[in-house]
């Protein structure tokens, strides 16, 4: 059965779609869905980029994206595409408050030099706002996160790291 729906209903669809390692995104504010495409065959194409290479919730993801579509009584298949990688420059801007309400501090808008400069990227805490943090770990609760800790209110904290 073919539905007579639009490509921007079917986006809209997907805002339904949470990020299953940070539940306050959606799979469209996380920018991993590339492209909605109508196919030749009446089928719908989705098509999503990971965070990084062999990110484990892909597959969750995916079937997610198929559940959800499936609702609505759609043919869809869901292709994974590696390139161009994705980056937080695709991270919406709805997205970064949504973290930051969360508590993970959204990325920053340069990628972090440190170990190549020394001078250390300035986090500031989602808690109390403050600019006196220090990493603790590179890696947070995933590996596209780093985790760190505020000086001031002494909270620690998720950094959602920049990739560009």
């Amino acid at each position: 059965m073919t539905k007579d729906i639009t490509a921007e209903q079917i986006w809209d669809f997907l805002e339904d779609v949470k990020d299953p390692e940070v539940p306050v995104l959606t799979v469209v504010d996380l920018g991993v869905v590339r492209e909605v495409n109508k196919q030749k065959n009446g089928r719908w194409q989705i098509l999503i980029t990971p965070t990084y290479s062999g990110c484990p919730a892909m597959q969750v993801i995916e079937e997610d994206i198929k559940e959800r579509l499936q609702k609505e009584e759609l043919e869809v298949d869901v292709k994974l595409v590696l390139s161009p990688a994705w980056t937080t420059d695709w991270l919406s801007e709805e997205g970064k408050r949504k973290l930051e309400e969360y508590g993970i501090a959204p990325p920053q808008d340069e990628v972090d030099k440190s170990v190549l400069f020394g001078d250390k990227t300035i986090v500031p805490c989602p808690l109390c706002k403050s600019k006196n943090t220090k990493m603790v770990s590179q890696f947070g609760s995933t590996a596209c996160k780093a985790h760190y800790k505020c000086n001031d209110c002494l909270e620690p904290f998720d950094y959602f790291k920049c990739l560009k």
